[in-house]
């Protein structure tokens, strides 16, 4: 079953370490099959060198098992809740990259002070709230989904397809596992650019906004012109 997303979900997967993403087994990448309404996702705490499209687990969006031989993720739940609430995702990554991840356990969003992260997320890349010890208790996992998803209720989710959990780390997404795992990279990058703009100036300003329209736009706005154009 899902025998080609089982194989791009662990290409996917694969990826994070090549990029230095994670460390150990601390990430994971999902995608989802809309028609069939399952999604596919790395199973927990396997090693990125052991993965095989064979053993990536299928859940549905109940969060049940459907077909596998491993436990999924323990973060399951939060990509459950974030493909329930985001409709045009077709991917999620979840690490513990550094750099964003020091923004994270800083509590700060990532303000956007270049071209950089404008090409790529529409503003500043948000941090939200902790989950109060009852949301903890009750679910963690899924109450994380719920808190990013409850924040991006009436936000574009399309247009910063990232955000930071205070004091734990990054999630990202995209049409499909390939896209979010670049935007993940581009995050961790972005969150790494910012540090260092801080230390150079601590005064550092966000870059103006029209410049930062002019350059998200450019990618992504209905007249944009950045990379080829592919004629039939």
């Amino acid at each position: 079953m899902l025998e080609k997303l089982r194989e791009e979900v662990c290409k996917a997967n694969k990826l994070l370490p090549h990029y230095g993403l994670v460390t150990f087994t601390w990430g994971n990448v999902s995608a989802i099959d809309r028609e069939k309404k399952l999604f596919v996702i790395k199973p927990s705490g396997v090693d990125y060198e052991d993965l095989t499209p064979e053993n990536m687990v299928i859940v549905n969006l109940e969060g049940e098992v459907v077909e596998g031989d491993y436990n999924p993720s323990s973060d399951t739940p939060t990509h459950m809740e974030l493909y329930k609430a985001f409709p045009e995702v077709g991917g999620i990554v979840h690490t513990h990259s550094t750099w964003a991840t020091s923004w994270a356990q800083a509590g700060r969003s990532i303000p956007c002070y270049g071209t950089t992260h404008a090409d790529y997320f529409y503003g500043e890349i948000p941090c939200v709230r902790n989950l109060t010890k009852e949301e903890i208790d009750e679910a963690y996992e899924l109450n994380t989904g719920i808190l990013i998803a409850e924040y991006f209720k009436n936000k574009d989710y399309v247009a910063m397809p990232g955000v930071l959990c205070k004091n734990h780390g990054p999630f990202a997404w995209g049409k499909d596992p390939f896209e979010a795992v670049h935007n993940a990279v581009v995050l961790e990058e972005v969150a790494k650019m910012a540090t260092r703009t801080e230390m150079i100036n601590p005064e550092a300003k966000p870059a103006p906004k029209v410049l930062q329209d002019k350059h998200y736009y450019r990618k992504h706005g209905a007249n944009a012109y950045y990379g080829q154009i592919h004629k039939d």
